[in-house]
């Protein structure tokens, strides 16, 4: 990459070409299916499944593993080049070639891990409750989601970062007269070795009841100013404040419900339509993939939309806790340029893809909460 260009020509590029890497991503790993579904492949997938284990759970096994494979080996060479060589020619990874397979491996693991006792709950409440399937399964994931929310910083995070409590007496005194304000009651304030991967900055509130706690990218440490790092803290633990976790869930919840009842129409009507035997078809399990993955596309920008709201309520605690707008506009300056991120998108785009307001915009936020 010519390392003459401005930052922002730069960053208007990198976004511009991952968006088009990713969206290309989705049409393919769609094709695919597509594919497999009317071309008859699917039934074909199925009878070969069920030569290899008779039983129905252990034929569904077989069976998403197969296609898994396929869509897999298929996407990978646009998946690697969007992942690695851009995130390389960018100057955003430090990741080693081999490091990169490693996590890609360990991703794979702990998802199966998940996934697999997931497919089998589904297809469990599917032939057992054919008629309320989505209801049923609905509740099930709602559970499911708070359940991970509780586990994944203690036990799933660990596997891939290694987390550290901050020990900067200064900065711990802040983040303590900060959680004050706030009411934050957390399980820790935590930095996490990012540096590993990436050059990129982030930090995120995590957790649910005991596990919650807050979590800075040691990139973030090492290139923010103390003032710096207490406007993102401060923005975090506005999240807390606002209790945005619980109403992520809650909203998330909702969508999902809505979701599965839709598809459950949709689903029993094509499954006619295409002359699958029933529901319970195996063979037709993609179709119901399909149409899961076209209600999230359709309803991705609504969730975008609470999103960016929340985004602002975090900026405002951020702000009125800190009283710091000029370290909070240098913070986004510097997290647009660590990040390759464009600070003015098209309006289109930032309300079809983006969860966060533009770096533009919360820079001017500041600047007008100041006056």
């Amino acid at each position: 990459m010519d390392t003459k260009l401005p930052v922002e020509t730069k960053a208007k590029i990198y976004t511009r070409t991952k968006r088009i890497l990713n969206i290309a991503g989705s049409l393919l790993s769609t094709g695919i299916i597509v594919t497999i579904l009317l071309s008859g492949y699917s039934v074909k997938l199925e009878e070969y499944s069920r030569s290899i284990f008779p039983g129905d759970y252990g034929a569904l096994l077989i069976f998403v593993l197969l296609i898994s494979l396929l869509t897999g080996i298929v996407s990978f060479p646009l998946s690697f080049y969007s992942s690695y060589i851009i995130e390389h020619k960018y100057g955003l990874s430090n990741q080693t070639l081999s490091a990169y397979f490693r996590e890609s491996l360990k991703s794979t693991l702990v998802g199966a891990a998940i996934g697999i006792p997931v497919i089998l709950a589904f297809f469990y409440i599917l032939k057992t409750f054919s008629a309320n399937w989505w209801l049923i399964f609905g509740t099930f994931i709602f559970f499911l989601s708070f359940v991970l929310g509780r586990i994944a910083p203690v036990l799933i995070l660990p596997l891939f970062y290694k987390l550290i409590p901050i020990t900067d007496p200064l900065l711990a005194q802040s983040i303590s007269d900060i959680s004050s304000k706030a009411g934050v009651n957390v399980n820790g304030v935590f930095t996490f070795d990012m540096s590993k991967n990436t050059n990129k900055i982030n930090a995120a509130f995590t957790g649910i009841g005991k596990s919650k706690r807050i979590l800075l990218g040691d990139t973030l440490i090492s290139k923010f100013t103390n003032e710096e790092i207490m406007i993102v803290f401060a923005h975090e633990a506005g999240h807390y404040f606002h209790k945005h976790i619980l109403k992520l869930t809650l909203i998330s919840a909702a969508l999902t419900f809505a979701g599965l009842y839709i598809t459950s129409i949709a689903y029993d009507f094509l499954v006619r339509y295409f002359a699958f035997e029933s529901i319970t078809s195996i063979a037709a399990l993609p179709l119901l993939g399909l149409l899961l993955g076209a209600y999230g596309f359709i309803t991705n920008p609504l969730g975008n939309i609470i999103s960016r709201k929340f985004e602002w309520e975090a900026d405002t605690f951020a702000l009125s806790s800190t009283g710091d707008s000029k370290s909070f506009i240098s913070a986004m300056e510097k997290l647009a340029d660590s990040n390759l991120s464009e600070k003015s998108p098209n309006k289109v785009i930032e309300f079809l893809f983006h969860s966060h307001p533009s770096i533009d915009k919360r820079i001017q936020f500041a600047k007008d909460f100041v006056s």
